[in-house]
């Protein structure tokens, strides 16, 4: 947390926010925070006088594009970004601040310090980590049914900690996996491997359907997230799967259950996701008996 639809909330208001500013100064509080360059008196150099062009989400990645330069921030469990007047009192566990010229401030909190950041000259930062291996946008063309597919086809994973795996698709985690297997119908523990056509097109539409629905409510506001401007997203009263146990499944009433799969807490109800019988092969004769 927080997964796609929450960056993508960020990302639409940081884009409305500070788009336009030129960053006066950089403090950083946290040197950890700081991937690329490691020393953070060379990244505040290197942005310092960098005017934010655009601000582009890729999976869970925030892309800030400057002049010359691409900042890439991952907000991990609990980051978030707030702007500010530079006069306002900082906050608990306030990271990292990018000043900007108009007297405006970009604040970065983060209470469990698990945030990234790295800088890259522009277009480097697609062949080198952290974005470099990454799979299918889901909301992008590009993830057609095909690609989708292709992209999981044969694989023995259960689907899934295969959906959670970035480098297969982008962005997925915990909470919208599984509302997209509730959506599909399909159990957790599932291989890719045994899904059928039918099943992996259901898959497909409810990933789309699920990640356009939560953006368009602002995301799930969950434990501690918000937008970059403080305000919650609405998504989590629509769920109908996660961080419902034992509540009755809002399709046929069913107790919703949850367990552990890959270290993940998972949501499912056991009649509209029943896992997939294997059919025994009865022996369309006698025994054979050697002699």
């Amino acid at each position: 947390m927080p997964e796609l639809p929450e960056v993508e909330t960020v990302v639409r208001t940081l884009n409305r926010l500070v788009v336009g500013k030129q960053i006066d100064d950089v403090r950083v509080l946290l040197n950890r925070i700081i991937q690329a360059p490691r020393e953070p008196e060379q990244f505040s150099g290197a942005l310092k006088g960098q005017t934010i062009h655009g601000i582009e989400r890729r999976g869970k990645f925030i892309r800030f594009l400057l002049d010359d330069l691409v900042l890439v921030s991952h907000l991990r469990m609990e980051g978030r970004y707030g702007v500010y007047q530079e006069d306002e009192p900082l906050e608990k566990h306030t990271h990292v601040i990018f000043h900007f010229t108009d007297g405006t401030e970009l604040r970065y909190r983060d209470v469990r310090q698990f945030g990234t950041m790295h800088i890259f000259a522009a277009g480097e930062e697609w062949s080198q980590p952290p974005l470099h291996k990454l799979g299918l946008e889901p909301l992008d063309e590009s993830f057609t049914l095909k690609a989708f597919r292709e992209r999981i086809a044969g694989r023995t994973t259960k689907i899934k900690p295969l959906l959670l795996n970035q480098e297969y698709v982008a962005g997925l985690g915990n909470i919208y996996v599984d509302e997209a297997l509730f959506r599909s119908g399909i159990h957790p523990e599932r291989t890719a491997e045994s899904l059928t056509r039918k099943e992996t097109e259901r898959l497909h539409e409810a990933i789309v359907h699920t990640l356009r629905e939560a953006v368009d409510a602002g995301g799930s506001s969950i434990k501690s997230y918000v937008n970059g401007q403080g305000e919650m997203g609405m998504f989590q009263q629509q769920l109908s799967a996660y961080g419902r146990k034992g509540i009755p499944c809002p399709q046929c009433g069913t107790l919703i259950e949850k367990t552990v799969l890959g270290g993940r807490g998972t949501h499912f109800c056991p009649r509209c996701q029943k896992p997939k019988r294997v059919r025994r092969r009865v022996p369309s004769g006698p025994p054979r008996t050697d002699l």
